[in-house]
């Protein structure tokens, strides 16, 4: 089982393939998600300090090409958990003071 490691929140368990965004949300951390997974409102960004993660999507690649955002984030709806993975979250619901949207689908 890999575990994901979140800066400033702890270490968890998570089952492999779950998607970020959910594997985040399902441990406590508020990230925001508020185009529903759909990669285009980046604000479930996060940042990949190490571990085992996928390549850069074209739906990313467009999506912060569009808002003129940092090629060093990632999008944790894009993302399926492989193996262990340390991230640190950009947005969450207590930083941006709004609630983080509907739940990404599986």
């Amino acid at each position: 089982m890999p575990h994901l490691h979140v800066t400033g929140y702890g270490t968890y368990p998570v089952e492999k393939g779950i998607k970020l965004v959910l594997a985040l949300e399902d441990n406590g951390v508020n990230i925001l998600h508020r185009c529903c997974g759909n990669a285009k409102c980046t604000t479930c960004r996060v940042e990949i300090l190490s571990g085992e993660y996928q390549d850069v999507t074209n739906k990313e690649k467009n999506a912060f090409a569009e808002k003129g955002i940092e090629d060093n984030l990632r999008l944790s709806c894009q993302i399926r958990i492989d193996g262990d993975i340390s991230v640190r979250p950009i947005m969450t619901v207590e930083q941006a003071d709004m609630n983080p949207g509907p739940r990404p689908a599986e």
